[in-house]
C-alpha cells in the first residue's frame, strides 16, 4: 500500500506517493477480540430499541467475561431476561443503569427494588440528548422535559436497601427560565465504551444504519472514548457512498461482523380497516367511541405522534381524504401501518416494539433528532394515555404508587414550550407552530370507581399544564391552563349530572354542548 506525503518542489507543494505505510484496518476477528482490553468500573453506552439495533454479539462476549463487572450502563432499557442486556443483569456485571424504562423485565425490576442495582430513571429524550451533547463536547444543557416532576425535584429513588427502604435518592436539578419558560439543567453523559449495531461497516470504521436501526446507536457511537461496532455486513472502503455514512470512522475504534441473528419482540400484522374497526368495536363500545372521537382530531397535513394502545388505532377511522404524517420517537417520520405476513422487518418497529412499515416519503434518523423535533414543537398533535389529569391540564401517566415501569418518552412529548391560546392550542416559543396534546382515558373513572379527572393529580406528574383536551367514554373536555375545564361534548345516553358525579374537578358546560360522534 502506498501513501502520499507532502513535498516541496520549488515554491510549490504537492503530494507524493513514494512512501508506504500500514493500511488502516479496524476490523477484529471476533467480539471476544474486540472487548479484550475493556476494563471494569466504567461507563458503557449500549444502543438499541426493543430488539432493533441491539449489539448482541458484543453483549454476549461481555457476558462471557464475568470478571469484567461494576459497569454503569446507559441504554433505553435493559433488554429482557435471557436476552440482550438482561443477561448482564443476571450475571451481576451491571451495578447501575441509566435508563428510561423498566418495562416487563422482572429481573430488572426485582434487582432495583431489592437494592442489587442502582437506577437513574431518565426521560428517553433526555438520555438521547445527554449522549448527543456529550458527543459534541457540551457538558450540560437545558431541557423543558421533566420540569415540575419528580425527575426535577429529586424524588426518584436511585437505590433501595434490601429491606425496601430508600438508600439513595436522586438529586434536585438546577432550573432556569428562558423567554418565560422554565427548563431543567441536565448534565451530559460521557461514555468510556459504546456498543453499537450498524448495517454496513468498512475497515476504516465508516458505518451505515438500516431503516430504524439507528435509534440510540448514532449518538452513543459518537460519544464514547472507545466505540465498538457490530455490523451486519463488512464491506470494502468506498462501497458505502459518502452521503450514506451515518457514523464516521473518526468515532469508531473496532469493528466486528455480527454473529447473532435478528429477532422481533412483537410481530404484529396488518388488518384491513374494516377488521380494525370490528376489533375496536368488539373490545368495548366505550373503546370504539373513544377511538372514533379521537380520529376527528386529525386534519390534513398534520405531523402526529401517537402513543401505544388506543391512539395507534385512531388512524383507521380517519377520512381517506386526510393525509397525516406519523412520527415515532425511535427515529421514523412517515410511519406506515403494520406489515402483511412475510413483510415484517426486525429493523422497523414502532414505540410499542411492534413491526411496522414505511409510507412513501418517509425519512429515518436517530432518537436524538426525533426528540429534538418533539421538543421544538414540530409535532402538531400528540395523543397519549392518562392515569390522571388535573383541572388545569397537569398529566400523570407513567407511575402508580409503589409501581415503577418507567418514564419512556412521555415527558418529552408534553414538554413543548407553550402559550395558552384558544384552549386547545399549545404554541411553541417561536409562536409559529400550533400543537395539541390530547389524553385518551378508556374509562372516566378507575376500577374502584374513583375519578381520573381531578382538581389536582395525586400520582407523580408527567408534565404540568400541558393537556389541551380530554376524551373519555362519557365526554370531551377542553382544558384552559388558567380557567380549567369546559365540557364540550357528551356521549349519547349520558347526562351532565352523570359526568359531574364521576368528575372530581369542577367544570363549565359549553353553551353549544354537542353529542359525541
Amino acid at each position: 500500500m502506498r501513501f502520499t506525503r507532502l513535498v516541496t518542489i520549488g515554491s510549490r507543494r504537492q503530494f507524493s506517493s513514494s512512501a508506504s505505510r500500514r493500511k488502516i484496518n479496524k476490523i477484529c476477528d471476533s467480539a471476544q477480540d474486540a472487548i479484550k482490553d475493556m476494563k471494569s468500573s466504567t461507563t458503557l453506552l449500549v444502543g438499541g430499541f426493543g430488539f432493533s439495533g441491539v449489539p448482541n454479539s458484543l453483549i454476549n462476549a461481555l457476558r462471557d467475561r464475568s470478571e469484567l463487572n461494576d459497569f454503569t450502563v446507559v441504554s433505553n432499557n435493559a433488554g429482557m431476561p435471557g436476552a440482550g442486556l438482561g443477561q448482564l443483569l443476571e450475571t451481576k456485571q451491571i451495578s447501575k443503569m441509566i435508563a428510561s424504562f423498566i418495562g416487563e423485565n422482572k429481573v430488572f425490576e426485582k434487582m432495583y427494588i431489592t437494592g442489587e442495582l442502582a437506577l437513574e430513571l431518565t426521560p428517553q429524550g433526555t438520555i438521547a440528548e445527554k449522549c448527543a451533547a456529550g458527543a459534541a463536547g457540551v457538558p450540560a444543557f437545558y431541557t423543558p422535559a421533566g420540569y415540575g416532576t419528580i425527575v426535577q425535584t429529586g424524588e426518584l429513588p436511585v437505590r433501595y436497601n434490601s429491606d425496601g427502604t430508600i438508600a439513595l435518592m436522586s438529586k434536585p436539578k438546577e432550573t432556569r427560565t428562558f423567554n418565560g419558560k422554565a427548563y431543567v439543567m441536565e448534565e451530559s453523559i460521557f461514555g468510556d465504551y459504546a456498543f453499537v449495531k450498524v448495517h454496513k461497516a468498512d475497515r476504516m470504521g465508516n458505518c451505515q444504519f438500516r431503516k430504524a436501526q439507528n435509534n440510540f446507536n448514532e449518538a452513543m457511537g459518537k460519544n464514547a472514548k472507545i466505540t465498538l461496532v457490530e455490523s451486519d455486513e463488512i464491506v470494502e472502503v468506498g462501497e458505502i457512498a459518502p452521503e450514506d455514512i451515518h457514523l464516521q470512522g473518526i468515532y469508531v475504534s473496532k469493528v466486528i461482523k455480527s454473529t447473532e441473528g435478528k429477532k422481533i419482540e412483537k410481530t404484529t400484522f396488518r388488518k384491513r380497516p374494516e377488521e380494525l374497526k370490528e376489533a375496536a368495536a368488539a373490545g368495548s363500545t366505550n373503546r370504539e367511541r373513544i377511538i372514533k372521537r379521537a380520529a376527528k382530531e386529525f386534519t390534513d397535513g398534520m405531523h402526529v405522534n401517537l402513543g401505544i394502545g388506543m391512539p395507534l388505532a385512531a388512524p383507521a377511522f380517519v377520512d381517506p381524504g386526510i393525509e397525516v404524517i406519523l412520527q415515532s420517537e425511535n427515529g421514523i417520520l412517515g410511519m406506515g401501518p403494520y406489515p402483511y405476513p412475510g413483510e415484517e422487518d426486525p429493523d422497523l418497529i414502532n414505540p410499542g416494539k411492534e413491526t411496522v412499515t414505511l409510507n412513501q416519503g418517509a425519512s429515518l434518523f436517530g432518537s436524538h433528532e426525533s426528540f429534538g423535533m418533539i421538543r421544538a414543537g414540530r409535532i402538531d398533535l400528540t395523543m397519549l394515555g392518562a392515569l390522571q389529569v388535573g383541572m388545569y391540564g397537569d398529566l400523570a401517566n407513567f407511575m402508580l404508587p409503589g409501581k415503577v415501569k418507567g418514564i419512556g418518552g412521555a415527558m418529552d412529548l408534553v414538554a413543548n414550550p407553550t402559550k395558552t391560546k384558544v384552549v386547545v392550542t399549545m404554541v411553541s416559543s417561536g409562536g409559529t407552530k400550533i400543537r395539541k396534546l390530547l389524553t385518551i382515558s378508556q374509562d372516566h373513572v378507575d376500577k374502584k370507581g374513583n375519578p381520573k379527572i381531578l382538581k389536582q393529580c395525586t400520582f407523580p406528574l408527567t408534565g404540568q399544564r400541558c393537556v389541551s383536551r380530554i376524551i373519555t367514554e362519557l365526554a370531551v373536555f377542553d382544558v384552559d391552563f388558567t380557567e380549567g375545564l369546559t365540557l364540550i361534548e357528551i356521549a349519547e345516553g349520558t347526562t351532565v349530572d352523570e359526568v359531574k358525579a364521576k368528575t372530581e374537578a369542577p367544570f363549565k358546560v359549553a353553551d353549544d354542548l354537542k353529542k359525541m360522534l
